[in-house]
């Protein structure tokens, strides 16, 4: 049956925050100390359209042919650059990247075993804000973390011309709320970061944005990591980036968020070689994508991602520009209106080389289209809408060609087992080149041209 269309929320950003320096006297402490709390903020992102459990992080996840997520190869850690020796204390730390600002740079080496533990708000964040090239190496257990008892801030802040490495490290239990960004760690315009070998957890945007990591117009690299039990009450549970963000060999899981349980972005997108599982959120269980992103997801697993609003249990978003290449998307639930496994909203997406599988949706079990999308050598199977479309929902703006694709073995509710394809929209089987549409209850098609039974 028909579908209405859905427009996204127009949101404007919060203007970034100049942080100041300054080297305050805080304790440290051993693993195992502390806890992470949470609250809510509300903010969002102009000139785009935009439209919330908890488990435990896995670090031993193997995607056929590549490296274990989140751990690091032997080339990585013979790589590791040495630095300044930091001993297990956190004024010491403060101290030391203070002075790194301040000659222009520094690579620190932080005590293997030690939680820095962050009791004292420096403006916004527990550490001095990063304005130099900094690379912070951990080692077995390095955390930075902001006690459970202190007031709310973030672990870190980048600010223009700021480059901040970290490796072997934990950021955990940063929190904020009110009119800012990032509950770990916040990039403002012109800064970087890179994550490697890294864990980013139970971090919290109380009131808004971004629970991990919020880049707000910056460059954002995530190697070899794990980002998990992140919360937004906004958008992206474990991140919000507008700019630049490129992830690869890591594993985002049990992140939460209202729209984007894993990811938001606006900009720029790459994702190779990783895992998206476990999220929640209205729209966008795992990532969703703002209007005039251009995007690459390659090698990528998405499942178990859940939804409860309009739009899209894995990914969803446009209008875009986007390539998914070699990517399994699989038992991902959308309810309560909820839209396909992928859902596009406008622009155009090929998708290639993937499997869509065991999804379930209302109008849309694996896929909902409403822009310009190919499936080619694509699987689609074993997906369920308890509406229309149990494949594959082309909506009457959507415009689908099917080029080698197999569409079997899918379940409607009510038509349009395979394909559903509503009053306006194009589908193109492309039989010629060996598409099938087969074996889909109650039927195969409904208003598809050239499509039997």
């Amino acid at each position: 049956m028909p579908s209405g269309s859905s427009s996204f929320t127009g949101k404007g950003t919060s203007t970034a925050m100049n942080h100041q320096r300054h080297a305050t006297g805080v304790s440290s402490e051993q693993p195992g100390e502390g806890r992470a709390r949470s609250r809510w903020r509300a903010a969002g992102l102009a000139g785009a359209a935009g439209l919330a459990l908890t488990a435990a992080v896995a670090t031993g996840i193997t995607i056929p042919g590549v490296d274990v997520v989140g751990r690091a190869s032997a080339d990585d850690q013979l790589g590791k650059p040495k630095g300044t020796p930091v001993r297990c204390d956190t004024g010491r730390l403060i101290a030391e990247i203070t002075r790194a600002n301040a000659q222009g740079g520094a690579v620190l080496d932080l005590t293997a075993g030690c939680t820095y533990l962050l009791t004292a708000d420096l403006d916004g964040a527990g550490l001095p804000a990063i304005t130099t090239p900094i690379t912070l190496n951990g080692g077995r257990n390095t955390t930075l973390k902001r006690s459970a008892a202190a007031d709310e801030f973030r672990i870190l802040s980048v600010e223009a011309n700021g480059r901040l490495t970290l490796n072997h490290l934990t950021v955990t239990g940063g929190k904020i709320s009110g009119d800012t960004d990032g509950g770990g760690i916040l990039i403002n315009p012109g800064g970087g970061a890179t994550i490697k070998n890294s864990k980013i957890v139970e971090n919290v945007s109380s009131e808004g944005d971004a629970g991990g990591i919020a880049n707000l117009g910056g460059a954002l690299h995530i190697e070899h990591s794990v980002v998990s039990r992140n919360t937004a009450a906004n958008i992206g549970g474990a991140i919000f980036s507008i700019g630049a963000i490129s992830i690869n060999k890591s594993r985002f899981e049990a992140n939460t968020a209202l729209t984007g349980g894993a990811l938001t972005v606006s900009g720029q997108l790459t994702v190779t070689r990783s895992e998206l599982v476990g999220h929640q959120a209205a729209e966008g269980g795992a990532i969703f994508i703002l209007g005039g992103t251009t995007g690459t997801i390659a090698d990528t697993r998405f499942a178990e991602n859940a939804i409860t609003g309009f739009g899209g249990s894995a990914i969803a978003g446009g209008p875009l520009q986007l390539t998914v290449s070699r990517v399994t998307v699989a038992n991902n639930t959308a309810t309560g209106g909820g839209q396909g496994a992928i859902f596009l909203q406008g622009g155009a997406a090929l998708v290639e080389d993937s499997v869509i599988k065991n999804n379930v949706g209302v109008d849309g079990g694996g896929v909902h289209n409403l822009g310009t999308l190919t499936l080619l050598r694509t699987k689609v199977t074993g997906n369920q809408a308890t509406e229309s479309g149990g494949g594959i929902f082309n909506g009457a703006s959507g415009s689908l060609t099917l080029l080698r694709a197999k569409v079997t073995e899918n379940l409607a509710g009510v038509d349009g087992g395979g394909i559903f394809n509503e009053v306006g929209g194009t589908v193109d089987l492309s039989t010629a080149t060996g598409t099938t549409v087969a074996k889909n209850r109650p039927d195969n098609c409904v208003n598809v041209p050239d499509c039997s039974g």
